[in-house]
């Protein structure tokens, strides 16, 4: 059985108009997803800023509320559940975020904003339990723990994002939606953190959702990988298969994007022409076919299904597995 499954989830935010304030159109920021974590695996999900990734991480949550489709956690629908039901299965899927700096209150000492978990869920018999609990997380992030007495403005972004690791370890749970947690980071530090997170997933056994729009970090600690764009999946595969033959030509795209560390490999960078399309008018047929270097007719008429090519490896490109070359400088401003 899988750990989390989602089916055709829809998020759409309703745009209104006029007077009256009118719904008149909406935008599709999550438009028909599928797909399922096991239980202890790591699923990343890679794309542009816009396309989706971060509303969908909410929506799983259920931070956000899902426009149609369903979670499953642990074979359990998440969508049917409210209030107190909900609350109660929060225990087990928990959420790392973006910006260290606002995800912590500033007025709360570390203690307490680690140990709000446990008092929600009643999970401590005394304060002296609580206090051994709050000690073995920090000390398991890494943290001293005489830092449980101090306030988030004292800690640098990476101590900062270690203390939401630790907020988010308290309940113990299964699934953590980690939410480009280190895009806001150094890189020196962001080796810290992905390492770390690695090193806790081996301890525990946890599952995670890595939403990153760097395709190096997401492969780093990634065992299968998914490419969003525009509100879909176009592309999932084991991550080291979608980085030796990418078959969506939005993910080859991104892949010449990743700089190599050998000097003496040269990859010829694709430029795509022409900017994401809004999410509120998305394109018929293939959501990419606009910037499609390679696009044919029926590219724009034709929606293509998410299918396997290859195994498990999934492309919804009509011309799956075509090579694209460099696109002109020309193209690339969008006369294409």
């Amino acid at each position: 059985m899988s750990l989390l499954e989602v089916k055709n989830l829809k998020v759409h935010f309703p745009v209104r108009h006029g007077v009256f304030s009118r719904v008149r159109e909406s935008v599709k920021a999550v438009d028909g997803v599928s797909f399922q974590i096991a239980p202890g695996e790591t699923v990343g999900l890679v794309g542009e800023s816009g396309c989706g990734k971060s509303t969908l991480g909410r929506a799983i949550m259920r931070l956000v509320e899902p426009t149609a489709g369903e979670i499953y956690f642990r074979g359990e629908n998440l969508t049917a559940l409210r209030g107190g039901a909900l609350r109660g299965r929060r225990r087990k899927f928990q959420m790392i975020f973006q910006d260290p700096f606002a995800s912590l209150n500033p007025r709360m000492t570390v203690e307490d904003i680690v140990g709000e978990a446990l008092d929600i869920h009643g999970l401590m018999e005394s304060s002296s339990a609580r206090t051994k609990r709050i000690t073995e997380l920090l000390l398991a992030v890494g943290l001293d723990a005489a830092y449980a007495r101090r306030y988030p403005h004292e800690f640098s972004g990476g101590q900062r994002q270690r203390i939401g690791i630790a907020r988010a370890l308290a309940v113990e749970p299964e699934l953590i939606v980690c939410d480009e947690p280190v895009s806001a980071l150094d890189v020196s530090v962001q080796a810290q953190i992905i390492n770390l997170l690695r090193d806790l997933q081996q301890q525990r056994g946890m599952a995670y959702l890595f939403i990153a729009h760097d395709l190096a970090v997401v492969e780093h600690i990634s065992r299968r990988v998914m490419v969003m764009y525009l509100g879909k999946i176009v592309e999932e595969a084991e991550s080291r298969e979608i980085i030796r033959a990418p078959r969506h030509p939005y993910t080859q795209a991104l892949i010449s994007a990743v700089p190599e560390i050998d000097p003496d490999t040269k990859r010829q960078r694709i430029l795509l022409p022409g900017d994401v399309p809004s999410p509120i008018h998305p394109p018929g047929g293939c959501p990419f076919h606009p910037r499609c270097p390679i696009a044919e007719a029926r590219c724009k008429t034709e929606p293509p299904l998410l299918e396997p090519a290859n195994g498990a490896h999934r492309t919804a490109c009509h011309l799956a597995g075509t090579p694209i070359g460099p696109v002109s400088s020309s193209d690339a401003h969008g006369n294409h």
